[in-house]
């Protein structure tokens, strides 16, 4: 991920980085090498500052700022104990006897229902070459391994099959990385008739696309084995059968005057049957501009109402401001109407290497139990997720308050730790996938002997 680390990252290891607010905890400041700044057995003072509460000489009803004596141990760090009141950021600020400002490290205290979750970050729309991208699925995977991301989904147009060719190619080596199914469903037209707005199906168990005759079936054809990720999916329909259930629902529809008919009905029929597969139904990017807004302003207004999706795409896809700043503008309007619905971001990328402009736009962090698909899902619909948009170097997060506040938080003091220790891991991915044979005995061997490094830093930074 594309988040520089501060120097003190560098020069101090602080942990844990996150803790539960209202739980003693003990902290540990270990110099690494750099340019010691405290000298063991020398007495400071450490200032303990709530970040939200403003400073005691402006504020001094509501400032939060404690006072300690301290020695530094013999490696020039500091040991001790502490009580976080509430959910916010805090500085951990060392001064001299003067009272003159050393060095300062941030911790973040969070309240129970966080304190049960890691943060993971990955994205949740991308596409090889099995569609309209540049590289095949699992050299996608490892490139994004290598980016920093914790777990990412193939969804390339009207394929299901190659995210499981992704998952595929590394079910004999011990990965952290999850790679979840998926798919960019797309049905096909009724008639002159079209549905043209572009849903995610995110860790469905069997593919959408295939339930009837499109571009899947012709290239793999009916085998659950490229239709499910347990080899059990629902029958194939006949086109015929599918046209007729299409009109069938139509004609039963109760719709709005000015809403298409069959976009409507085929979106709600695709996002229950994401559902049905266990998975996250997506609905991208509608104010892509593709000759005009991809999505008309009216059929999102009533999808908005609706609500038949699982989350909504805030953030991903293009670089101009319309397409993510129109749909950040929704997304808050929608909340301060009453509406709330779960977020994601994601890159919707068809180039995975950096040189691509479009490459690392834009992720989702999820606050999830662990790193696992019905996990993952299950976090995002319960609203414990933020979207990251990365186009400039400075990076913004859309969001609610809270978890806005912590990702922030985590963006510049946490994954910048993670994302050092997946460099190598994608980059011997890469190597397993496209390697010769030494070269994939080589990267396995390594693969293995590195795998539970991330476990070991979640243990390490996260005291819950």
């Amino acid at each position: 991920m594309p988040f520089k680390p501060d120097d003190n990252l560098v020069n101090y290891d602080v942990y844990p980085k996150v803790f539960r607010c209202g739980k003693k905890t003990e902290f540990h400041i270990r110099p690494l090498g750099g340019r010691v700044e405290f000298v063991p057995g020398e007495k400071y003072n450490l200032v303990i500052c709530a970040l939200e509460q403003g400073s005691p000489e402006q504020f001094p009803c509501t400032a939060d700022f404690k006072k300690f004596e301290i020695t530094a141990n013999e490696m020039g760090g500091f040991d001790f104990e502490h009580t976080f009141e509430s959910e916010q950021q805090y500085f951990l600020r060392f001064l001299d006897q003067e009272g003159k400002r050393i060095n300062q490290f941030p911790v973040y205290a969070v309240e129970d229902d966080l304190a049960a979750r890691y943060p993971f970050i990955g994205d949740l729309h991308m596409h090889t070459n099995r569609s309209d991208g540049r590289q095949i699925p699992s050299v996608v995977a490892a490139n994004y391994r290598r980016h920093g991301y914790d777990f990412m989904v193939i969804s390339d147009h009207r394929r299901y099959w190659p995210s499981l060719e992704a998952i595929v190619a590394y079910k004999d080596v011990p990965l952290e990385f999850n790679i979840v199914p998926g798919e960019e469903v797309h049905m096909p037209p009724v008639g002159n008739m079209l549905n043209a707005v572009h849903i995610v199906n995110f860790g469905g168990e069997y593919s959408v696309n295939a339930l009837t005759e499109g571009d899947a079936i012709a290239e793999k054809g009916t085998d659950p084995k490229y239709r499910s990720l347990y080899g059990e999916c629902p029958d194939f329909m006949p086109k015929e059968e599918y046209d007729q259930m299409m009109r069938d629902l139509m004609a039963k529809a109760d719709l709005p005057e000015g809403i298409d008919a069959y976009p409507a009905v085929c979106c709600k029929w695709i996002f229950d049957h994401i559902r049905k597969a266990n998975g996250l139904g997506i609905f991208a990017h509608p104010t892509w501009i593709a000759n005009v807004l991809h999505v008309p302003e009216k059929f999102t207004d009533y999808l908005m109402e609706t609500q038949p999706f699982d989350a909504f795409e805030v953030l991903g896809g293009e670089r101009y401001f319309e397409q993510n700043g129109y749909q950040t503008v929704r997304y808050y309007e929608d909340r301060a109407k009453g509406r709330r619905y779960p977020i994601v971001g994601s890159t919707d990328s068809h180039n995975s290497y950096e040189s691509s402009p479009g490459s690392l736009i834009c992720s989702t962090i999820i606050f999830a139990p662990e790193n696992e698909r019905k996990a993952l899902i299950a976090s995002v619909k319960d609203f414990y997720s933020v979207a990251v948009d990365t186009i400039s170097p400075e990076f913004r997060l859309v969001g609610e308050n809270r978890l806005v506040r912590y990702g922030c938080f985590l963006l510049k003091n946490y994954f910048p730790i993670h994302d050092a220790a997946c460099i190598e891991e994608g980059r011997l991915m890469k190597l397993y996938a496209t390697g010769t044979e030494d070269e994939k005995a080589e990267a396995k061997a390594l693969l293995t002997a590195m795998h539970g490094r991330i476990g070991r830093l979640q243990k390490k930074y996260f005291a819950f």
